[in-house]
């Protein structure tokens, strides 16, 4: 399979958070606050605003607005791809600051959840739900071992997360009311630092890891099963995140300065725009 993924683009900063708009722009973020837009004809990154941070996880919304996750600054961020105007959409609670916001996912209300990494290896996480007024709460403090990537599943009842330092795939149910389930694991990764994830039509999860440099296949009852691994780190180096765009998976990487596509010819998941 690495033989099949090939450099999509270069020239960006150590992209980590990639996403699509409901129209199908492709963007990614850089490690100096860089939100790039991807041209995918001329197969080149454009700088479209600067938010003075560290970028890590994205998403858009139904008018291409993207919410952005800012680690050195400590917020969630609204970018205006349009004019590059950044605004402050939340940095947590008055008693509870947000400390490291990682990665964005509508739900099916419109809510917003980020997931909150805390400390390394001081089971310290949990999760934010953002309303659409920017009202923020803790939604749940059970994904505690470095809550990181996360992805909303097709039905809309659940987030799937994955916590780097369990290291594990974990399923937390979104209840009627919009609380939080009892958190479910459903892969142990052992022996690796899981960073991002993203879901097929069937409900596969593709699992990226920071360490190694790696890409699984998790399906729904559990089972791991590698779909590409990266020896040299030249191709994929600390994989992080992966969006779907037209049955290809593009990934991020933490460690080079491009992008990688992998042609699998699969139907992701469809993402929620409010």
């Amino acid at each position: 399979m690495l033989e099949r993924c090939e450099v999509l683009v270069e020239g960006l900063d150590h992209p980590e958070g990639v996403c699509v708009d409901a129209n199908g722009t492709l963007y990614a973020g850089g490690e100096a606050g860089q939100v790039y837009r991807i041209d995918l004809e001329e197969r080149e990154a454009v700088q479209i605003a600067n938010t003075g941070g560290f970028l890590l996880g994205m998403c858009a919304d139904a008018r291409g607005l993207l919410r952005v996750c800012d680690v050195a600054r400590r917020a969630a961020l609204l970018v205006d791809p349009r004019d590059g105007t950044v605004s402050e959409l939340s940095t947590g609670l008055p008693d509870r600051p947000m400390v490291n916001p990682n990665w964005p996912v509508f739900g099916a209300d419109g809510a917003l959840y980020v997931t909150d990494s805390g400390r390394w290896k001081a089971d310290d996480g949990w999760i934010w739900r953002i309303e659409p007024d920017g009202t923020t709460s803790v939604w749940t403090g059970q994904t505690s071992g470095f809550p990181n990537g996360a992805c909303l599943t097709a039905d809309g009842r659940a987030l799937l997360v994955l916590e780097s330092t369990t290291p594990a795939l974990v399923r937390v149910p979104i209840n009627d009311d919009g609380s939080a389930g009892a958190r479910e694991v459903i892969a142990s990764l052992s022996g690796t630092v899981p960073d991002g994830v993203t879901l097929d039509a069937d409900g596969n999860a593709y699992v990226c890891y920071y360490r190694p440099d790696r890409i699984d296949r998790v399906s729904p009852a559990g089972t791991v099963e590698t779909l590409v691994e990266d020896p040299e780190g030249t191709i994929l180096s600390a994989p992080t995140n992966g969006v779907w765009l037209d049955g290809d998976l593009i990934i991020g990487n933490l460690g080079r300065w491009h992008l990688t596509r992998i042609p699998l010819g699969v139907t992701g998941v469809p993402l929620r725009y409010p």
